[in-house]
């Protein structure tokens, strides 16, 4: 099938859910008002909370939540074919993920930027509020781990790739020194002075890793970057907001939306037909990338492209505090999360461009694609067999083994500079390419490393918050507590990465990820019951609710059977325990808020009025 097709529709569904779904969101469900103070405004004090620009806000939000999901699940989903992946990207991004975004940027926005677990205990009552924080601690700390192995398995034993990444620091320093403190304001100043930074790393990479003399100095095996990765995103959650967080963000929200549609209008261009089929014989289960049945794994294996409860700790954890006005919402909740979708869609064209052969040989463990090749029927064989593998590692100067490179970050990478490098007059340049979109794919974990340790920063900080008596919800926090609460946070997620493996972190991540969104769901429905101008507008919410919850579910007690029978070891008996305490943490919070759904149904209808009292109240308070 031509990809063309793939991205055509793609981008009419996510115009017209912005355009019709978006502006309904906004005026009916949620009511948007920008005489409404915003936090950033109110509690102003330049390290967390701080106003900033719609254009910039939106790079900094769509950076946060853009990590290895939309760029890495559509690549692992591949093995059931394109058609499950495309079709649960387009469905959920419009219909489940922008409305879970943009309702919970609303709750957190209008209750001076709490975090999620903080709004759950506010709607849901003590219990809820108790196992929501646990569970988003444990859920938080186990999807760190599983994106951080990503940009391990990516970048070890990679001189180029570790130069280009090292770079885009000073880069960011500068931009944001240059933005805030040498000419406030100046933005695209800031912006061109980054961005010129960031591409000359990819382009002396090549020399400095061929200079024998020095590549030495950034080549690292996993454990030392499993070392660095938590230190590294320490230092950045403990400094402010201003220094490195919001420039490194923003300039590498530039190259992924650049990227992007290079890579968009590449396929628009060469229209690559895609070599894998619109299904494989996989979707029963046995696939040699990712164990299961379709569903329920499609929904957990594609995340932040169609859903993802991660987004929910940003829109409740930075994205809050910094929003300048109530409109700037609506694109920054939902519209970033359709943006987030396209980037699945490219990326799934990327892998279903290459060889089938040649995608399982790079993609799965090389003992699965061995048994997979040697139990092959004489009619799928050209299902495994490799056809240009040989010649795409020679021409994306690959010196390191290419087979086995599990996680989809590499594959990635090689279908992106495959489809670029087929445009007339880029074939010499592929190996830039390929180095290039391995950066943009590291950026992407990275960003959503820094931004996440912060999250969880602020969760805990309000977690310990309780057990100090009469300290206000909006209390600032001292610097002893937010480096304390850094590091243990950073500890967590970097001793599970240093002593993890990539099958079972990943796999962990996406049944905690999207238990996380069960919990964004839930108090987002609650929210719209209590403050929505229409109980039925809760349906918004309710309905993905329901889906996800039997999604998640089903694909953690089967995971849970999987790992028991599968690893058989201690390990192994840790995975269960930590996948089986999330999923009744989440359990509580799904009986706890049916349990309020209840009570607030039989009493009569008070959110219209309510809503109209607390905006009359703000609004004569401004």
């Amino acid at each position: 099938m031509n990809s063309l097709w793939l991205v055509i529709t793609a981008l009419a569904t996510f115009a017209v859910a912005y355009r019709l779904y978006g502006a309904f969101l906004a005026a009916r469900v949620a009511v948007l008002d920008d005489r409404r103070v915003t936090p950033s405004h109110r509690l102003r004090d330049d390290v967390d909370y701080q106003p900033t620009r719609r254009l910039v806000m939106f790079g900094v939000h769509f950076a946060a939540i853009a990590g290895p999901g939309p760029l890495i699940g559509p690549v692992l989903a591949a093995q059931w074919g394109y058609l499950p992946g495309f079709s649960w990207i387009i469905i959920g991004a419009c219909l489940a993920g922008g409305v879970h975004d943009f309702v919970v940027l609303v709750a957190s926005v209008r209750s001076n930027g709490l975090s999620l677990p903080k709004i759950a205990r506010n709607l849901l009552g003590p219990i809820a509020g108790v196992a929501t924080t646990i569970a988003t601690l444990f859920i938080i700390v186990a999807t760190l781990a599983g994106v951080a192995i990503v940009v391990v398995n990516t970048l070890k034993e990679s001189a180029w790739g570790t130069f280009t990444i090292v770079v885009t620091i000073p880069a960011a320093l500068l931009t944001g020194f240059w933005m805030y403190k040498i000419r406030p304001g100046r933005v695209g100043e800031a912006s061109l002075i980054g961005m010129t930074i960031v591409f000359l790393g990819v382009i002396l990479g090549k020399p400095f890793d061929n200079c024998e003399a020095l590549r030495w100095l950034l080549v690292f095996d996993a454990k030392q970057l499993s070392v660095i990765l938590p230190v590294y995103a320490a230092v950045v959650s403990i400094l402010p907001v201003w220094v490195l967080l919001t420039p490194r963000s923003y300039l590498s929200s530039y190259m992924k939306v650049g990227l992007i549609a290079l890579l968009a209008l590449g396929i628009l261009a060469a229209h690559p037909l895609l070599k894998m089929p619109a299904w494989t014989p996989f979707i029963h289960g046995g696939g040699p990338v990712v164990s299961g049945t379709v569903w329920p794994f499609v929904t957990i294996v594609i995340m932040c492209g169609a859903l993802s409860g991660f987004h929910g700790l940003i829109a409740s954890g930075t994205t809050p505090k910094m929003i300048d006005k109530e409109s700037d919402i609506r694109p920054i909740g939902y519209g970033a999360m359709l943006v987030e979708g396209l980037v699945s869609v490219t990326a799934l064209v990327a892998a279903c461009a290459l060889e089938p052969g040649d995608y399982f040989k790079i993609n799965a463990p090389p003992e699965r694609y061995a048994a997979l090749l040697a139990n092959a029927k004489p009619e799928d064989l050209r299902m495994v067999q490799t056809v240009e593998f040989d010649d795409l590692k020679r021409d994306a100067g690959i010196q390191e083994k290419l087979e086995g490179r599990t996680a989809g970050a590499v594959t990635l990478a090689l279908g992106m500079s495959k489809i670029l490098a087929s445009l007339p007059g880029m074939k010499p340049l592929m190996a830039y390419l390929y180095h290039f979109a391995i950066m943009f794919e590291s950026l992407f974990i990275l960003t959503l490393l820094e931004t996440g340790t912060r999250v969880a920063r602020f969760i805990l900080a309000e977690a310990i918050g309780q057990f100090r008596p009469g300290e206000a919800t909006h209390r600032k926090t001292t610097w002893a507590m937010n480096i304390g609460t850094s590091l243990a946070v950073c500890f967590c997620w970097g001793y599970l990465l240093y002593t993890g493996n990539i099958d079972r972190l990943w796999r962990m991540m996406g049944i905690a990820n999207q238990l996380l969104a069960v919990i964004g769901l839930a108090v987002g429905t609650t929210y719209l019951l209590q403050h929505s101008p229409k109980r039925v507008y809760a349906l918004c919410t309710a309905i993905p609710f329901v889906f996800v919850v039997a999604s998640v579910f089903t694909a953690g007690v089967l995971s849970i059977g999987m790992w028991w029978h599968e690893i058989g070891t201690f390990d192994g008996q840790v995975t269960c325990g930590m996948a089986a305490a999330m999923l009744a943490l989440s359990a509580v919070t799904v009986v706890e808020s049916v349990r309020r759904w209840y009570l607030i149904l039989r009493t009569p209808s008070q959110a219209g009025v309510d809503a109209a009292a607390e905006a009359a109240t703000e609004l004569s308070g401004m």
